[in-house]
């Protein structure tokens, strides 16, 4: 998602801090800024959209001698793509740049604005420099101030802060949100959130781990870990190669993407769980009143997390739920009620086929919603409201944690409409709020687990197609399955409710015949095992994805022993992905780039 950059040293501050941000665009950002301290004065520039108009904006702008300096790409989170909500974020003599999320910034701005203090932005980041500026009234220096405020933040961050009080020094925290400091031979040092605006720059380079704090200055590095214990940084020699950088040491963006969904649906929580309670505060509630149905509108993988949200809102809500390809939709002169909450789904928010519905449904009056990846695009602009996944840019086509973003955006909102239609219990809806919490640990790729899909993956090459099968919400998550494999592999490759093979599809049964069999212990197991079975003695080629052995099985890949169905869900959709991915590597595909397939389909 965001990007930072930092720099100490003699060189053009400036260039060296756009240069980095050039090379974090692959990341996503819809702002950017950056902040210099020389001889005691900021200088201090934001735009809006692409880097290029930053660069104009500092067109003039010279730096000679040594200077200080962060900078800043933002992908919106809290408040929409404007200057004032760009970063860098001004206190009144210091300023801060900042990934992730504060998750209590709520009641640190409350408690600053009773103390008159004036805050610019919609962002969680500014309480940040407020809340140091406050503590440094009371401190005995900046560090101490600095190291006072990081320990009232709750939430992800990284964070680099300058202040004019210490103005050749630039503060540092990481916890949950990457961050990496080089350094060369010519004294200079850098910051940066991944490899790549330092190749080229510093020659070695040291991973701060999550608690680590400190701070470096013209002379000095001082490193602290997470229990304020001294270490010394520990240096790596840094890769050379740029595109390699932005992967991670990952082959393809799109396993880097797969493996990326456990951090990412952190961002996607951040914020938005209570002990009992689900908060968007995006949403205002009377979004709800005198709502009878739900539509869900979507295309590709983005209308698979809707089929998965029916099952969620019919089950929890109680609230009825349709699901519409939007293609179709448009021109079938839908009856659209106003009693029907509107609902559209887009990675891109630019998705025509969608858009389209969406103006359908605005022009018919209903309340509309719009669940997506890009604040200030079409969908959001036209919406009556919006949920942002925070899912980052996704470089490999074939979608990944978007798809799981979304599915996380809906199983959290099944629950905040059960609260406010009281379908629930308020017992249940905590426990499910603990479930929520475990989907990160779940969605953690081990390595045992991708390197025995890599051995599998080589038998999975040949042959006439694929069936992925499953039952309830895992009928939606083998659609998905089958889009990823045929999307990258070019392999024939279905999707079907397990129930249904004996309706037509069990006539293709073979050897040659491949079924993905999803069969989750805590969701009709024993109904999707028979249907299985029945493919099994059509000989079939069995693949089953469980965490119970099944004796029919030829191939069998375990998951963990989970509490409930829905973290099966999301452990099941890793393997999914990683099988497909696997299979295509082996095939020699481009994984990232596909053949005829664009990331974002701006044409009917």
């Amino acid at each position: 998602m965001c990007g930072i950059v930092g720099y100490l040293g003699e060189k053009n501050t400036k260039e060296i801090l756009l240069d980095g941000l050039k090379e974090l665009e692959y990341r996503g950002y819809d702002s950017a800024g950056i902040a210099v301290l020389q001889n005691g004065e900021f200088s201090n520039y934001k735009a809006i959209g692409k880097l290029v108009n930053l660069e104009e904006k500092t067109k003039d702008f010279i730096t000679k001698g040594f200077a200080v300096g962060i900078g800043h790409t933002r992908w919106a989170t809290h408040g929409k793509p404007t200057e004032l909500n760009a970063h860098p974020h001004l206190g009144e003599s210091s300023y801060v740049v900042h990934n992730g999320i504060i998750e209590n910034y709520a009641e640190l701005k409350k408690e600053l604005i009773a103390d008159d203090v004036c805050f610019l932005s919609q962002t969680d980041t500014e309480v940040i420099v407020h809340q140091f500026e406050k503590n440094l009234k009371f401190s005995t220096n900046a560090f101490e101030a600095f190291n006072k405020t990081i320990n009232e933040l709750d939430g992800a961050y990284a964070i680099l802060l300058t202040t004019k009080s210490e103005p050749q020094t630039i503060f540092f925290a990481k916890r949950g949100s990457p961050m990496l400091f080089g350094v060369n031979n010519e004294g200079e040092k850098y910051f940066a959130s991944s490899d790549t605006p330092l190749i080229g720059h510093a020659k070695e380079v040291n991973y701060f781990e999550d608690g680590d704090y400190g701070y470096v200055s013209k002379n000095e590095i001082v490193i602290l870990d997470k229990n304020s214990k001294q270490i010394k940084p520990i240096y790596i020699e840094l890769s050379k190669n740029k595109l390699s950088a932005q992967k991670d040491g990952y082959r393809f963006f799109m396993e880097k993407e797969i493996y990326e969904q456990s951090a990412v649906i952190l961002d996607t929580l951040m914020g938005r769980l209570s002990d009992d309670e689900i908060i968007f505060d995006e949403l205002d509630n009377n979004i709800f009143e005198g709502i009878n149905e739900i539509k869900l509108c979507a295309c590709g993988t983005s209308y698979h997390s809707a089929l998965s949200a029916s099952y969620l809102f019919e089950r929890y809500a109680k609230i009825r739920t349709s699901v519409e390809i939007a293609s179709e939709f448009r021109y079938r002169e839908p009856i659209m009620e106003k009693d029907t909450l509107f609902i559209v789904i887009s990675q891109s928010g630019e998705t025509a086929d969608t858009l389209e519905t969406l103006k359908m449904a605005k022009n018919a009056g209903l309340k509309t919603l719009v669940i997506c990846n890009v604040d200030n695009s079409s969908m959001v602009r036209l919406a009556d409201a919006t949920i942002l996944t925070r899912a980052g840019i996704e470089k490999g086509v074939a979608s990944t944690k978007a798809f799981a973003t979304q599915v996380t955006i809906f199983w959290m909102m099944s629950l905040y409409i059960a609260k406010i239609k009281n379908s629930l219990k308020s017992e249940e809806i905590t426990r499910q709020i603990s479930l929520l919490r475990e989907i990160p640990a779940s969605l953690k790729v081990s390595n045992e687990m991708h390197e025995k899909l890599k051995r599998l993956s080589k038998r999975y090459l040949h042959g006439h197609g694929f069936f992925f099968i499953g039952r309830d919400i895992f009928y939606p998550l083998a659609l998905e399955g089958a889009l990823k494999l045929k999307e990258i592999s070019y392999l024939h490759a279905e999707g079907y409710p397990s129930g249904e093979m004996k309706h037509g599809p069990i006539a293709l049964a073979d050897p040659e015949l491949f079924t993905i069999a999803l069969l989750p212990e805590h969701l009709h197991y024993e109904k999707s095992k028979s249907n299985v079975e029945e493919l099994s003695a059509r000989d079939s080629t069995i693949c089953a994805i469980s965490s119970k052995e099944f004796d029919k099985a030829d191939d069998f890949i375990s998951i963990s022993k989970c509490t409930d169905y829905m973290l099966e869900f999301f452990e099941m959709m890793v393997v999914v992905q990683l099988l497909s991915l696997e299979i295509s590597i082996r095939l020699g595909n481009d994984v990232d780039m596909p053949r005829n397939l664009a990331k974002s389909v701006t044409v009917e």
